[in-house]
């Protein structure tokens, strides 16, 4: 259901966490607009929702009927125009500070007055962000997580300047999602990625220095941890560019040693092993996403 004064949601870019979010919204309701200039990315993007929301019909969450309303829900276009009909944009395009500027710039000249700026940045600050779109009180960050549909959790972002009345507009907004938000200052990293991807770069530099193979450092992990997934496994499913991204910003913005990116990281991105979406990173994955040894 809407959220008043919200009731169309506009999404920059159709990668995994676009189309993630675009089907959360979708399903809880409201308009979706998603908007990337690729549109073998759309097609692909519109493609995966469908399968998502199938294997929500198969689990007997949604009917056939609810599936197909819920897809009209949803308009897929190559430009960023057609977002000047949103109240919420929401930003989620690769972790790359120039580019997402230029977006929160064009978007800034492109919607209205009220329309609250929202980016899913893993890192990158929110005051910038929010300054470059003009807007800076109407900025925000909504940091979703991986995989979106399943994970409760959405880090919302206070910038310097972002008013209380759009802080309150987007934590009922992520309510009305069946998700939980928690506020917090704008920092680099933010709280989540602070903590999780230096965790994940000193697992890198275990395998990079010997000390175990990829398969012992996740299974440690995992049974004596309890977590559900080793930190290798999780840095294929994030997607080891998008690590090597955040431990970068972390290491310029705080000029700290601690956060220096492993070398075996920047190799492996920069040989295009990126995790599961490429097939291969720590693990190799098949059709069905099954990790393998490398």
């Amino acid at each position: 259901m809407a959220v008043k004064p919200i009731s169309c949601v506009g999404i920059v870019g159709a990668g995994i966490m676009g189309r993630g979010i675009a089907q959360v919204f979708i399903q809880s309701g409201w308009q979706v607009i998603l908007s990337d200039p690729i549109s073998k990315q759309l097609t692909s993007a519109i493609q995966q929702i469908k399968k998502g929301l199938i294997r929500e019909v198969e689990k007997s969450r949604l009917n056939s009927g609810q599936k197909d309303i819920i897809l009209k829900n949803i308009r897929a276009v190559t430009s960023l125009l057609p977002l000047a009909d949103a109240d919420l944009v929401i930003e989620a395009v690769n972790e790359k500070l120039d580019l997402k500027l230029e977006i929160f710039s064009q978007i800034g000249k492109i919607c209205g007055k009220k329309t609250i700026f929202a980016s899913n940045t893993s890192s990158i600050s929110i005051t910038q962000l929010g300054a470059a779109a003009g807007f800076p009180g109407r900025s925000v960050g909504m940091h979703f997580m991986n995989p979106v549909p399943l994970m409760p959790l959405v880090e919302i972002v206070r910038g310097l300047k972002t008013s209380k009345k759009t802080l309150s507009v987007i934590c009922e907004v992520v309510k009305s999602l069946n998700k939980t938000p928690i506020t917090i200052n704008d920092s680099p990293g933010f709280v989540s990625n602070r903590v999780l991807i230096p965790m994940i770069n000193e697992a890198i530099f275990c395998v990079y220095e010997r000390v175990g193979s990829p398969e012992e450092v996740d299974s440690i992990v995992r049974l004596g941890m309890k977590h559900p997934l080793g930190p290798l496994a999780l840095a294929d499913l994030i997607g080891l560019d998008v690590c090597l991204d955040i431990m970068e910003t972390l290491h310029s913005d705080f000029k700290d040693s601690k956060y220096r990116p492993c070398p075996l990281l920047q190799k492996m991105v920069l040989g295009g092993f990126l995790g599961r979406k490429s097939g291969q990173g720590f693990y190799v994955y098949n059709s069905s996403r099954d990790p393998k040894k490398r």
